[in-house]
């Protein structure tokens, strides 16, 4: 397996100083974000793109559009200037995210959206990575879902999952789809006391030997069943956030995942 790494891993290195250490730990894959940090407002992409070249990286997405699944008010707008950005930086894909306040979204407004989305992506050269959130208040919480919109949208050449190991759990997904998967997100919960329906993205830690998530077997069912992509750190706990030594703690994480499998 290979390991990408996700900015939120460590929010508080500047955006050179991340690159550089996702190199120091041999990852050579990198995910930039809009919110925590947001690249996108303090970089301009050359320089996001000049300083990836430098440090031997290849962003392989922006991490997220959101809500996706509302084609309404500004989303066509910050969709485009978003996959602009992606196609400036050299980014290769959007990670696309469901409304999650509780509020369902119907089917065909999901195609929709789809559909309307896969001509900004393909005239761009970008993939759209859907990301099923687990939560209950999710409007779009399983794969299997976003399979069956892709699909109906006519998007199959442009959209690929992201398997996202914390919400392949919330979601109670048995099913994996590595012919659909782009790439796959990895976090643990190792908090005892919270339970599955309420896990939120503050319980979000690296992968550690008290994970609840079962990361360890889906990443193996994964790659047993032929994914060969790259497994992501995307913890989002404050904890890691402020680590004093975040290169060691990624480091330990992908040395215990490694040794597990």
């Amino acid at each position: 397996m290979r390991f990408a790494l996700n900015h939120i891993a460590a929010p508080n290195l500047p955006l050179p100083d991340f690159f550089a250490t996702a190199r120091d730990l041999g990852v050579t894959e990198v995910e930039i974000r809009n919110d925590l940090p947001d690249v996108l407002s303090q970089w301009r992409p050359e320089d996001v793109k000049a300083e990836a070249e430098k440090a031997g990286v290849a962003i392989v997405s922006i991490n997220a559009l959101y809500p996706f699944n509302i084609w309404a008010g500004d989303l066509p707008a910050r969709a485009e200037a978003m996959a602009d950005y992606a196609a400036a930086c050299g980014a290769k894909a959007l990670v696309m995210c469901p409304l999650k306040d509780g509020t369902p979204v119907d089917f065909d407004s999901l195609v929709g959206a789809l559909t309307a989305m896969k001509t900004i992506l393909d005239t761009r050269g970008l993939t759209g990575l859907v990301e099923p959130l687990g939560f209950p208040v999710s409007s779009l919480r399983t794969k299997a879902e976003a399979i069956r919109a892709i699909q109906a949208a006519g998007g199959e050449g442009t959209y690929k999952l992201m398997h996202d190991t914390f919400h392949h759990h919330l979601a109670g997904e048995t099913e994996f789809f590595p012919d659909w998967t782009g790439l796959v997100h990895i976090s643990g919960v190792t908090d005892p006391a919270v339970s599955v329906a309420d896990m939120l993205d503050a319980h979000r830690v690296l992968v550690d030997g008290g994970d609840r998530l079962e990361n360890l077997p889906q990443i193996r069912a994964l790659l047993d069943a032929g994914y060969d992509g790259a497994f992501s750190f995307e913890p989002f706990a404050p904890e890691v956030h402020g680590a004093a030594d975040p290169k060691g703690a990624v480091k330990a994480s992908m040395a215990f995942v490694s040794a597990q499998l």
